[in-house]
This record gives structure tokens, sequence and C-alpha cells, in this order.
């Protein structure tokens, strides 16, 4: 099996930049990923997202309204965060119908110098996370969108 990359894809009855503000958006994410998130929502902002009291480190990549948000995360606190070090998720957004088409893709197991038995466990690991919390995003982005 190749551990190097999860790909999602999703279809959210909201649309694309209601879909971009709920994954793109501190106030947001915390409603369907992590327990706390802060950061600037802009290319290079730093900062952290937090899971049950863990935090990790957490960087913006690419911000392009309403089709693209990139980030890496994972990365050493006081690293800059880079193919090595981390992880890089990246949504991509596209009009479905009424709705949106998103397409999650997450890489950087292979590039972190580890074994295969690391490498195949921490991928089990993101692919469970995953597979638990993207399905909580189109309920609360179709809620968004509702609200007027």
């Amino acid at each position: 099996m190749e551990h190097g990359t999860i790909e999602r894809e999703i279809h959210i009855d909201a649309r694309p930049d209601i879909v971009f503000d709920v994954i793109s958006s501190p106030e947001h994410l915390r409603r369907w990923w992590p327990d706390e998130a802060e950061y600037p929502v802009e290319p290079g902002g730093a900062g952290r997202i937090g899971f049950g009291g863990h935090w990790v480190q957490f960087t913006v990549v690419d911000a392009s309204p309403p089709r693209h948000f990139s980030f890496r995360w994972t990365h050493a606190e006081g690293e800059t965060a880079a193919p090595g070090n981390s992880f890089l998720v990246v949504f991509e957004l596209e009009p479905d119908g009424t709705g949106t088409r998103l397409k999650m893709t997450e890489t950087g197991f292979r590039e972190r110098g580890w074994d295969e038995a690391k490498i195949a466990t921490e991928h089990a690991d993101h692919v469970s996370d995953w597979d638990h919390f993207l399905p909580r995003l189109p309920a609360y982005a179709t809620q968004v969108g509702a609200t007027p």
C-alpha cells in the first residue's frame, strides 16, 4: 500500500465562498476539526491548532478565496514549515451545481525521513482522523450558508 498521499473528495451544499471560510477561518475550523485554532489566514501566516490540549504548529501556504487553501502542519515549534518537516494539506474548491466540490489532499509522509513502519503508522492515523473529521464539514458548511 502506498502511504505517501491521502485524497478525499466531497460535495458540500454551500457556495464556494462559504466553504472557503469554513476551511480557512480559525473560528470556523474549530467547529469541525481541531478544538482550538490560532493563525492569520494569509500566506505565511503562522500559528497553531490544538486537539485535546495538544498543540501542533500550523502555517498557511496559500489562501486564494474561494478556490484554494493550503497549509503545512506538525512541524516543530521554532522551525519554518517546509517539505521534510511537515505535512502539506491542500483544499481545492470548485462550484458544483448549487454547491461545492471539495478535494482534500495531504502529502509529506515520505518526506519526513521516517522508516516504513513509522510512515505507515502516521499515514493510518491521518486517514482515520480525516475519515472522522471531514464528514463533519458538509453539515457545518451548510448551516453556515443558511445563516443570514
